[in-house]
């Protein structure tokens, strides 16, 4: 997890005490229906006692974080991440609601206008908290198999048919070593019964020992013909301190000799000519690229040194930004494979019709984008980071299927 500077925390603090302090002066007006002493003096303690736990939470987290073993350090952050976003967006949207119904309710009487904003803000607070709670408490493992169909005007007859698995950004330590959420992920996978896996990156949040015991569940993957993998992002240990280089270089080589162990191959700026059939394809891995504050450690030209001209082309690259700069028109590599963006883990997919906020950020987000004969596909992630759910944007597994068009 990312160690933010303390004046961006103490902004934090600051705008949870704003909004918690305009909420309740609009609360006051809908306890006013309360005649019980008691029950009034409960909840003013009970808001108030949240908001300064949460508060004195945040910081005392932030002066205190050397303390922490990176494990407990993850888990407290994730959640305490989710506590803000569950607590600030209801009360900011109950605001909202309120300030526009006591305007438009002025030349109401009094009575109804009380009414009017008790019903409608009490629901446009506990609304989104609502839907808050159900994208941590349920949609968070509700894995959801994306198939998808791609076509090539120009595709050898031994490739029409092949089956691709795709999957990106795991993020094992924030599962915390429960091993058994997966165990759905992996049957749904095999059910498939792919001819390639492909996994783009992010393996862990920061470290190797994130890993423990997750070997057992990933060597059960299947696919007929090969398992390939890149890293993405925080593949690398940059967002952690270390005592010593040579500390940083372990944690690296641990991480790979993984892959060793679940039987994929890591391509880190390097390529794998494979026969499917009687056909030879190109699998082509470079190790992450991003645009700053992102690094670039990938070498798409070093990975594609020794591959025939010719031969089908696919390419895993974690961070989707790489195909519109390196390959979109500069090669042609026919499919890349991305993540990196979770999708936000947060926005709105309804058949083909998809918005989150990431767009502003990412041109190509999630999903399937083409632009005259490539493809890229961007998964929206099978685990999560930072905030521990997931609302509209479901952990996917995407099923990729080979056509040639008419």
């Amino acid at each position: 997890m990312r160690s933010y500077p303390l004046y961006i925390i103490i902004l934090l603090c600051l705008l949870i005490l704003i909004v918690d302090v305009v909420a309740f002066y609009w609360l006051l007006s809908i306890i006013k229906l309360i005649t019980s002493p008691f029950f009034k003096t409960l909840i003013y303690i009970l808001f108030w006692l949240f908001t300064i736990a949460l508060i004195s939470s945040i910081i005392f987290l932030k002066i205190n974080v050397n303390a922490f073993n990176p494990h407990r350090k993850q888990l407290i952050s994730s959640w305490l991440y989710g506590l803000v976003i569950s607590s600030l967006i209801p009360k900011f949207i109950f605001i909202i609601f309120s300030t526009i119904l006591n305007i438009t309710n002025t030349y109401l009487s009094e009575t109804v206008s009380l009414i009017v904003v008790v019903f409608l803000g009490l629901i446009a607070g506990f609304l989104p908290f609502l839907i808050i709670v159900y994208s941590i408490f349920r949609a968070l493992y509700r894995f959801k198999t994306h198939k998808v169909v791609v076509r090539f005007k120009k595709l050898e007859k031994d490739l029409e048919g092949l089956k691709i698995v795709h999957i990106s950004d795991l993020h094992l330590g924030s599962f915390n070593f429960r091993y058994h959420i997966l165990d759905r992920a992996i049957l749904t996978i095999n059910e498939l019964k792919p001819d390639f896996i492909f996994f783009t990156g992010d393996l862990v949040n920061n470290y190797a020992w994130e890993l423990k015991g997750w070997s057992t569940v990933f060597k059960q993957l299947k696919a007929t013909t090969g398992k390939f993998a890149v890293l993405g992002n925080h593949d690398y240990g940059d967002y952690s301190t270390w005592k010593t280089e040579k500390v940083k270089l372990t944690n690296q080589e641990i991480l790979h000799y993984f892959f060793k162990k679940i039987d994929f191959k890591l391509l880190l700026n390097t390529s794998e000519l494979v026969k499917f059939k009687n056909t030879n394809i190109a699998i082509v891995g470079v190790e992450n690229w991003g645009l700053p504050p992102f690094k670039q450690y990938g070498d798409l030209q070093k990975a594609l040194h020794n591959v025939p001209k010719g031969v089908f082309k696919i390419l895993l690259s974690h961070d989707p930004s790489h195909w519109s700069k390196e390959v979109l028109d500069e090669t042609n590599i026919a499919l890349t494979l991305s993540g990196h963006t979770h999708g936000m883990q947060a926005g709105i997919s309804i058949k083909s019709k998809k918005w989150s906020p990431i767009k502003y950020k990412y041109k190509h987000w999630a999903g399937l984008y083409k632009i005259k004969q490539q493809y890229l596909y961007v998964n929206r992630g099978l685990g999560w980071l930072g905030y521990p759910g997931r609302l509209g944007m479901r952990p996917e597994i995407t099923f990729i299927t080979f056509k040639k068009s008419s």
